[in-house]
Parts: C-alpha cells; structure tokens; sequence
C-alpha cells in the first residue's frame, strides 16, 4: 500500500541531532523516520516540515533558511532513493524513475515576517505547503490555544474570537494565486472559518484528528470536518497519542491502531472518506505505542481491511485523497 504522509518533523530533528553531533540524517537514523523505514512501507510521498518556534530564535527567517538549506542537503545526499517533489506531476515521474518523492513544507507561518516578498521566495525555493501558525500569534493569524506566561494552556477551549489578520487575509490569497497549500492545522476556529470563506481552492489540516472522538483544540469539529470536505480538503490523521485518546493526563496516552482506525470511522461518518489523509507528525510527537515508527504503516491497513473498510477506501486514505488534492493545486 503506498503511503502519502503530510506532516513530519524530521529535519528539525536531524538538524539538531547534528548540532550535537549524534545523527546520520534521513538516510538512517533513530528517529521515527528515515528511508529504510519509508521503504519498508512502501512510501510514495513524504512531507517534511520545516517547523520553527517563533520564541527559540532570535531570527526565525533565517533558521527556517537552514533548515531548508539541510533538506536540500539531505536530498542530495540520497538522490538515489528519494527526489524533490514540486507537482503532481513531478511524483509520478519520481514514481517511475523507482524513487520516493520529498516536498517541502513550512510549520509556521510567522517565519516569513509579515512579508508577502518572503512567502514568494520560499516558494521559489520549493515550498508547496505552510502551515499558518504554529502555538504563537504571528501576524498573519491566532493558534487554537494561547500560551500565557505561568500558566497551563487549555487544550479543550477552542479560540472561536482570534481569527486571521487583516494581512493573514492577504497572505492567504497569495498562495492561492502562487499554488501553495494552506494547512490549517494549528490554527484557531475562528481563522478556519475566515479560510473557508475567503478561497476557492481545497485547503488541509494536515495533522489534525476529529474532536468529536478527542476533545483537544488540535482537533476539528463536525462542522470542521464536513466544510473541509465540501470543499475538497483533506485532514491528516495525527499518530500523537493525546490526540487520538480522551485522558486527564496526556502522559497516559500511549498511542493504538484501534484509536486511528476509531478516528477514521468517525471521520468517515461526518464527511466521507474522500476527506481523509495522513499526517504522522512523525519526530514531533511522543512514541505512538502500535506504531513507533514508520515501517509500521502497513499494520494500519491490515485494521483498517479488518474493520470492514474496503481497498478502494483504504487506499485514499493512504494516498489517493492527498495525490488528488495535490493535483488540483500545485503548479
């Protein structure tokens, strides 16, 4: 089964693993990602997010650069097995030349400092996705939670009131025009709906389960997910435990096939399996227990076929759903 996964945080992981002088970057690694794992599982395309905490650097513009400039790196190194992918088109290509293929995302819209001049040239360096915030307020819009100094942030009161900016607005008509994807994951209700209603093309959360299963701010509504869908977006199932799992404590979250596929049927239910994706948020979350790394893909087909859900079904979660979308946008 061929695997389309929308979000991971391997570079971030790599770059510091190298900083300390302890990784070997994706060719192989201890992390949940790396080729060996992807092959295993028969990946076909993976996103790699450049994610950056707006708060741990003084210039996030320019470590955003290197992180980019170590993806780039990465693929040179591994041109064997893996290429650079900036359309639909460019996947197959890869497909048939026997490699994987590699886009380039952004975690955090605030690295581009409120400038409309940065979004075009990230662009023009091959990013086809950015998530528009991260856990920060950035300019262009307000996350789903807000962190205040000294206190415990609230994972189960959504931000309905803190939308997009007026620049937000700007910017996201911006990469409509330009073909980059929007990805919503992170950001508050009030700047989805603002998305929904200010473009035209589908749009992703690209790591985010279904709130009505667990109740976490990370996660979309019924409402959420049954926009999404009308308008041909696609939600990345997140493999993070206390995403997928209702506890009190988060550290007793541990992560099953069962709480994916669970999500899934639910999903499934409010807006048809047409919306559905992957999106590990490998090497950014905690260990998932039923799958600690990405070799472990295939048992989730076999569960998803043991519930009941049929090839066809499973293979636009895995990656037909995200190709789609991926046709329909990038350029």
């Amino acid at each position: 089964m061929k695997v389309v996964d929308m979000h991971c945080d391997t570079i971030s992981e790599i770059f510091y693993g190298l900083r300390d002088g302890k990784d070997m970057g994706i060719s192989g690694n201890n992390l949940h990602l790396d080729l060996k794992k992807m092959e295993k599982a028969d990946y076909l395309v993976q996103n790699f997010a450049m994610f950056v905490s707006l708060k741990e650097y003084a210039d996030p513009l320019e470590h955003c650069l290197k992180l980019v400039d170590l993806f780039y790196q990465e693929l040179h190194k591994n041109q064997n097995k893996i290429a650079l992918a900036l359309t639909y088109e460019d996947i197959i290509r890869n497909q048939q030349a026997g490699k994987m293929s590699a886009l380039l995302t952004i975690e955090e819209g605030g690295v581009t400092k409120c400038e409309l001049a940065h979004l075009r040239n990230f662009y023009r360096l091959g990013v086809r996705m950015l998530t528009l915030t991260w856990n920060y307020e950035n300019g262009i819009g307000y996350p789903n939670f807000k962190l205040i100094e000294g206190e415990k942030p609230d994972f189960h009161s959504p931000n309905t009131k803190d939308g997009l900016t007026e620049f937000g607005l700007e910017f996201i008509h911006e990469m409509e025009m330009l073909g980059m994807i929007i990805d919503v994951s992170h950001l508050s209700d009030a700047g989805f709906y603002q998305v929904l209603e200010n473009t035209r093309k589908p749009f992703v959360a690209s790591h985010s389960n279904a709130r009505g299963i667990c109740n976490h701010v990370r996660n979309l509504s019924d409402d959420m997910i049954r926009k999404l869908a009308e308008r041909g977006g696609v939600m990345g199932m997140n493999y993070c435990p206390s995403f997928l799992q209702d506890v009190e404590n988060e550290k007793d979250a541990v992560g099953t096939i069962t709480s994916i596929v669970d999500h899934i049927k639910y999903i499934t239910s409010v807006g048809g399996y047409e919306c559905i994706g992957l999106g590990s948020d490998y090497d950014g979350i905690p260990v998932h227990k039923d799958m600690p790394d990405a070799s472990y893909l295939p048992l989730l087909a076999e569960a998803l076929e043991k519930e009941g859900f049929k090839q066809h079904e499973i293979e636009a979660f895995f990656y037909k759903n995200v190709l789609r979308l991926y046709k329909d946008i990038l350029k």
